[in-house]
């Protein structure tokens, strides 16, 4: 085992809100734009604001989830993936001191594991002076905490950054930048955060959000800070795959969330992965195994209903025995009925006996312990996953629930998800780099189908 040099740098914030995608995002495209081969990555399980470092530096983002793949698989991935990369970039989650049950899975416990130097951006809108005083308190909240400086968000005018950083400078804490408020900077929202990259012109507004930072941020002193990182331990090896069965992954607008790492477990185990459209194509792949992610079926239900030929395939196929594995927006696909946010109801795949309703209401969010409850295509009665749970919609099933979930945060217990016959759905996302058992078990269900 030896140390690399890992370039690298942490983008935190003080709160959600604060423009950590937006900066983050333009500081990739400068970089790239530099020529510069940088890595991006992101702190905790979601999966949208992937997509926009992956539009903005044309490099696969990988999350850095010590709950969902635990602190040593997490370094393993990110060395791994680093390996090569002029520069890496992290962008953190909610704030910098924020994370699950104990502050697992924070941005500064992220930060200390890869040893790594944090910038901290701040929203300085309708405050002054007092923005330095946010950045004195987060630098001595944590010592341990490599807390390098601050980008202040949505200032005003020129008079308003002389203010704070001169305030900044009282105290020695850098300002690498000062960006001016600008409502072309403005990524599009919906209920779950961010808008996906591929359902809106998100070319035109990530230039803007580029030019901003290479004319407002010191992009060259970031690069310095980021060159100065300690060298990390580096176990990273050429990996030879032998596939030895095909899965069909659904991947499209309606369902895109995966982590790339994730899918490279199902590959290890023994696993080629094709891609089919749900939307799309009439035709499922000749496969031996079935994965449909999150997404936001919701949001195209018409067009998978319209979609009937797939739909009677997917439920002929889960009748023949083949294993499927579902998450979020594809336990909703699967079931009979889907009720949109207006309470239009569509008809879906109709492999579970149930249906569910969008809501105005986020029905819950945060990391789940869940026990699997009898023997299936992904593990063992009484096996343990680590999983997340993000949604808005509220499912009633007639089928066997499949899982008992705790729920990390409150404690609070509860059955879930569902299990007919080789198909396993449910609302929890798992990344299979963190439940390697849950990735072989799945690919050998897949051999014996």
């Amino acid at each position: 085992m030896s140390t690399i040099n890992f370039p690298r740098l942490i983008i935190a914030a003080t709160q959600s809100g604060s423009g950590k995608t937006t900066i983050t995002v333009g500081l990739l495209a400068a970089l790239k734009n530099r020529g510069l081969n940088v890595q991006p990555y992101k702190v905790g399980p979601d999966y949208i604001d992937t997509s926009w470092h992956e539009l903005a530096c044309g490099k696969i983002s990988h999350n850095l989830d010590t709950w969902l793949v635990g602190t040593d698989k997490l370094k393993k991935i990110f060395v791994n993936t680093s390996s090569g990369a002029d520069l890496s970039i992290v962008e953190g989650v909610m704030g910098l001191y924020d994370g699950g049950r104990g502050g697992i899975s924070s941005t500064a416990e992220i930060s200390k594991l890869l040893n790594a130097p944090v910038v901290l951006i701040i929203d300085a809108k309708s405050m002054g002076t007092s923005a330095a005083a946010i950045a004195l308190g987060f630098r001595e909240f944590d010592k341990s905490v490599n807390l390098a400086g601050v980008i202040l968000n949505r200032l005003g005018s020129d008079s308003h950054k002389k203010i704070i950083v001169d305030a900044l400078n009282a105290l020695g804490i850098k300002c690498f930048g000062a960006l001016k408020r600008n409502d072309d900077f403005i990524l599009p929202e919906r209920h779950l955060g961010l808008v996906p990259t591929s359902e809106n012109p998100a070319d035109d507004v990530l230039k803007k959000i580029c030019a901003a930072v290479e004319e407002q941020v010191d992009v060259d002193a970031l690069i310095d800070l980021a060159k100065n990182s300690p060298p990390l331990e580096s176990v990273t090896h050429a990996e030879k795959f032998s596939p030895s069965v095909k899965i069909a992954v659904a991947k499209d607008s309606a369902f895109n969330f995966y982590y790339g790492a994730s899918l490279r477990e199902l590959e290890r185990c023994g696993a080629e992965i094709v891609t089919f459209s749900p939307l799309n194509d009439e035709h499922l792949p000749a496969v031996d195994g079935l994965i449909i992610g999150g997404g936001f079926p919701e949001m195209f239900a018409a067009q998978l209903e319209r979609n009937k030929n797939l739909r009677a395939e997917i439920f002929a196929a889960a009748q023949d025995g083949l294993p499927i594995f579902a998450e979020c927006g594809g336990f909703m696909y699967l079931l009979r009925e889907l009720v949109d946010f207006s309470g239009k109801s569509f008809s879906m795949c109709g492999v579970i006996d149930g249906s569910a309703t969008m809501t105005k209401k986020l029905q819950t969010v945060g990391y789940v312990d869940a026990e699997i409850l009898r023997d299936c295509v992904i593990g063992r009665i009484g096996e343990k996953i680590h999983a997340h749970e993000f949604h808005f919609s509220a499912a009633e099933i007639s089928a066997e629930k499949i899982f008992h979930c705790t729920r990390m945060r409150t404690g609070k217990k509860y059955f879930a998800g569902a299990v007919v016959k080789n198909v396993v759905a449910s609302y929890l996302h798992v990344h299979f780099a963190g439940c390697p058992n849950v990735a072989k078990n799945f690919v050998d269900a897949c051999k014996k189908f």
